[in-house]
């Protein structure tokens, strides 16, 4: 039974979320899966993805295909790395303390990459806000100088003159 790794689509319209099985190659998209290996959320930025590395590696041991997406997601979260140390661990070119510590380190520094992109975001939509109001500041008191009323000045002088005029 050829097996596959792919995304099983869940969520409502134009909200897309996935479960991301094992599933038999020649079962519906959404049908039936042998085992759910996690999800992911692509409505977010970064998006959410939940996954099982552990039971991805395992099945990519006895023979699953991954799809082209789902190939991205298991490389993203790093468990096609860890298939490949687990691999060179069976051949004997490396030792399962020498794979754990490689794995770590690297997703040591996945980590620190994702926590800087979400820092960048949050900067960047505090600077979008800021703007916003700088320009909204910017807006109200051009509506309060366009509306406020020119003070008038009256002259005593002048206002005094014709009524001194209809005396004489």
């Amino acid at each position: 039974m050829p097996v596959k790794i792919r995304l099983q689509r869940h969520g409502k319209k134009n909200k897309p979320f996935y479960w991301i099985v094992a599933a038999d190659s020649r079962s519906k998209r959404d049908g039936r899966y042998l085992e759910k290996l996690g999800t992911y959320n692509p409505n977010v930025n970064p998006a959410i993805i939940d996954l099982d590395v552990d039971g991805a590696v395992k099945w990519l041991q006895n023979g699953a295909q991954p799809t082209d997406t789902a190939k991205n997601l298991l490389s993203y979260k790093g468990a096609l790395l860890k298939n490949h140390l687990v691999g060179g661990v069976r051949k004997g070119a490396l030792t399962e303390e020498q794979a754990e510590a490689k794995f770590a380190a690297w997703l040591e520094e996945k980590t620190g990459k994702i926590a800087g992109k979400t820092e960048g975001l949050a900067k960047e939509e505090a600077d979008a806000k800021a703007k916003a109001l700088e320009a909204e500041k910017a807006v109200n008191e051009a509506r309060i100088a366009a509306n406020t009323p020119a003070p008038v000045v009256e002259d005593t002088e002048e206002a005094a003159a014709p009524a001194g005029d209809s005396e004489e």
